[in-house]
């Protein structure tokens, strides 16, 4: 992708948040795109802190915000908590709404939702489905050539059968098969406490384990940075696709999907398109030969199809 800026006056976005992570995580990255692609001024505010009454939200009747805020041209949501907020502003003159994710509201209420196409809505003219969670992560100029792998580790959910020692075991199986690498181990929120105690037993010489309560916000891209293969447990969707977006060759520990999974069937589509690879390709992984397959940056993508659809023609 190039990084050309689009001829146009600067516009004005707002990002409505809920303070979540992961939300916060998915407008930061469209928000970063929007400054570099079209020079955009962004505001992010809390959705938390303007309460919205349901009759207001189905009216489209706005509350009443910070006077010093510029008068948006895009409003973009990341959360149910901001859904209230969001359909309050959208008869609001001149500003066009947007929703990440799926909605609990009918699409067409809203100018445009950006969805990850493992949700199941059909693509329309204002519906971008996306391979994915769009993230803030950055790709790569240049993959590190030092033998140093990065093991991202989730934890039960509504999508995967969970086993601690099936994870543990393909981890052992990594660090045997590679003794010249060097690991950096971390869990998540969700990792069970007797998984994280085990993986903190594998610390040595060759094995950093990280305590995932100390990361710091630019943790992880600063490890991708450092990394030359990352191995992700496939119920992080969000992990698993800021590891692809990096670049760096990435592959998913085998645990068995639920049936019915969306979560699943979207990061079986991540291994089909050649985003991400297979426990057992993991020589695909640890060779580097996965970097040559398609490149992963939704971020970018989505931020460019905003810009076609509401910004090219400058402010509105």
């Amino acid at each position: 992708m190039t990084s050309e800026r689009f001829d146009s006056p600067a516009p004005i976005i707002w990002l409505l948040t809920d303070k979540k992570p992961g939300h916060r995580n998915q407008l930061k990255g469209l928000g970063n795109r929007l400054r570099v692609l079209a020079g955009a001024s962004v505001s992010e505010i809390d959705a938390m802190e303007i309460p919205v009454s349901l009759w207001r939200a189905l009216l489209g009747i706005a509350p009443a915000m910070d006077a010093t805020l510029p008068s948006p041209d895009l409003i973009i949501a990341a959360g149910s908590v901001t859904h209230r907020l969001l359909l309050s502003l959208r008869r609001r003159r001149n500003a066009k709404t947007v929703v990440l994710m799926k909605p609990g509201f009918p699409v067409s209420w809203v100018d445009a939702a950006i969805i990850p196409e493992h949700d199941g809505v059909t693509p329309a003219q204002h519906v971008l489905t996306t391979e994915g969670v769009i993230n803030a992560i950055t790709p790569l100029a240049r993959i590190t050539d030092k033998p140093e792998g990065l093991v991202l580790i989730g934890g039960p959910s509504p999508h995967f059968d969970w086993d601690d020692d099936m994870v543990l075991d393909q981890i052992s199986q990594l660090m045997g098969r590679y003794p010249e690498w060097r690991w950096t181990i971390s869990g998540s929120r969700r990792t069970p406490g007797v998984l994280l105690e085990k993986l903190g037993e594998l610390t040595g010489p060759k094995v950093t384990v990280v305590d995932p309560q100390r990361t710091h916000a630019s943790w992880l891209s600063h490890q991708l940075a450092a990394s030359r293969a990352a191995w992700v447990t496939p119920d992080s969707t969000s992990m698993a696709c800021e590891a692809a977006t990096s670049g760096v060759p990435t592959g998913l520990f085998e645990l068995a999907p639920k049936r019915n999974s969306r979560v699943a069937r979207g990061m079986a589509s991540l291994v089909e398109k050649g985003y991400v690879a297979r426990w057992r390709d993991h020589a695909s992984v640890m060779t580097g030969k996965l970097s040559e397959s398609r490149s992963l940056w939704e971020a970018d993508r989505a931020a460019r199809w905003l810009i076609n659809h509401f910004l090219k023609g400058g402010k509105r």
